[in-house]
């Protein structure tokens, strides 16, 4: 149980600083309310239209498989990392990996899901 003591000391300067800053920035900052500071923020430009405006089922679609691909790619990390130590075998695995991505891949772009109608 001791050797939990730093962590927990870690976290308990790390919530007692965002309190802190939260805290002063409260007490400290200017309350200034104008119509600019109160618009929503569109990077830059002027909001056009409803915030409650429906996206497409593809602009979902294409962030999910963004998603998976991405996760998949981040597999690719700890075989790098061990890639001495798993020799041929570890290479062949890699190349089927990849090989079973890249077909998923080829599927989703005949089928059209990359497509932004």
């Amino acid at each position: 149980m001791l050797e939990y003591l730093p962590i927990l000391i870690l976290f308990t300067i790390a919530i007692g600083f965002a309190v802190t800053n939260i805290g002063i920035s409260a007490i400290l900052g200017r309350r200034k309310s104008t119509p600019e500071k109160l618009m929503p923020y569109e990077c830059g430009i002027d909001p056009v239209g409803s915030a409650r405006e429906r996206f497409s089922v593809k602009f979902y679609l294409i962030a999910m498989l963004f998603v998976i691909f991405d996760i998949e790619v981040v597999f690719l990390y700890p075989w790098a990392v061990a890639f001495k130590s798993l020799k041929l075998f570890g290479f062949i695995e890699m190349l089927i990996f990849i090989g079973i991505l890249f077909v998923c891949y080829l599927y989703i772009w005949k089928r059209g899901g990359l497509e932004w109608d």
